[in-house]
């Protein structure tokens, strides 16, 4: 656990994606099975779990919104991923791959591209899903399942969709991007150049 701008970052344990906290947002909450970890994460950084009020899933796969049913705040996600969570869609979330289920949940505000969570940007990225966003704040890329460092990127054969990869991909390698946050992996330095390694690996599939 460690911090980058005043962002703690939480990295993941066993199957959970990692967490982000910043302000009074978390991003993404893992499976839910970790939840102690996480929350003395959050303390032992300097942070409170009574200061945050949004929790911010980049998408809607069980492995990052699991742990939403264990803290009481509002959601916020893509209005694209948000009806498999509000209508408990087992196998869009993959709840079913990790042998587990999923209460359905609302989701307090649908998110579109351009909306701010702060000083982050929501970007728009699908591929992994087709509501797969990425918070972008002129420097630091939080990037979900769309990009991992040393040129990773998301499954698309979870529901999601080459085409729509490529292109986030490449869209995000225009950024200036000083450090990546991804979904799973560490967080990186020069993130860009992740990035642009990710688009010219995905550029290479067919």
């Amino acid at each position: 656990m460690r911090k980058i701008n005043d962002i703690i970052i939480i990295d993941g344990m066993g199957y959970d994606s990692n967490v982000y906290v910043f302000n009074d947002i978390i991003v993404d909450t893992g499976t839910g099975q970790n939840m102690d970890y996480i929350l003395k994460s959050i303390k032992d950084a300097g942070g409170s779990v009574d200061d945050l009020s949004l929790i911010v899933n980049t998408h809607h796969h069980y492995d990052h919104i699991g742990g939403n049913q264990y803290l009481d705040l509002e959601v916020a996600m893509h209005s694209r991923d948000a009806r498999a969570l509000e209508e408990g869609d087992q196998e869009a979330l993959l709840a079913t791959m990790f042998g587990k289920s999923m209460e359905k949940m609302k989701i307090h505000h649908k998110l579109e591209e351009g909306d701010k969570i702060h000083d982050f940007e929501v970007l728009l990225t699908p591929g992994h899903t087709s509501g797969s966003i990425c918070l972008y704040d002129g420097e630091t890329l939080i990037s979900g399942d769309t990009v991992f460092a040393d040129g990773g990127f998301g499954r698309v054969d979870l529901g999601g969709d080459m085409g729509d990869m490529r292109r986030s991909l490449e869209r995000l390698s225009k950024l200036d991007i000083k450090y990546l946050l991804p979904g799973h992996g560490p967080a990186v330095e020069d993130g860009s150049k992740h990035v642009k390694m990710a688009h010219e690996i995905a550029t290479g599939y067919y």
